[in-house]
């Protein structure tokens, strides 16, 4: 059992180079294709944290879920925060026994969002609370 002749060795290397060059290998890494950046979201208002976040806490108290029973630290409010938190819960209770619950989750988003953007977040009563730098 020999080598193969310098002529086989010659063909079946020319050969693989071949199937290569069609099978469209290449020793450089495939290209990427060109994305478009997407736009940076527009830092939030104040407000509009104020509203997403008491919305959602009022609204999972509503609803008794697990994390609702957190404190107003825990859930990130400020004092003020949680004041605007704790009427919307007790509106949303008394409109859920009139009108039912999508009614009362309504109620909340519309009272939270009136009361964040009358207190500009309502972020300034809160001890822990610091201005971003």
């Amino acid at each position: 059992m020999g080598t193969l002749p310098p002529a086989s060795v010659r063909r079946a290397l020319a050969a693989l180079l071949v199937a290569l060059a069609l099978s469209g290998c290449s020793a450089s890494a495939p290209a990427t294709p060109h994305r478009t950046p997407t736009p940076a979201s527009s830092p939030s208002s104040p407000a509009q944290v104020c509203t997403s976040l008491v919305s959602y806490w009022a609204k999972e108290t509503l609803k008794g879920t697990y994390w609702s029973g957190l404190d107003w630290e825990q859930k990130g409010l400020s004092n003020q925060q949680y004041e605007i938190h704790e009427e919307a819960v007790a509106a949303g209770r008394a409109e859920e026994r009139t009108a039912g619950r999508d009614k009362a989750l309504e109620l909340i988003d519309q009272l939270v969002a009136r009361r964040c953007a009358a207190e500009h977040g309502a972020t300034w009563s809160s001890e822990n609370w610091r201005p971003p730098t």
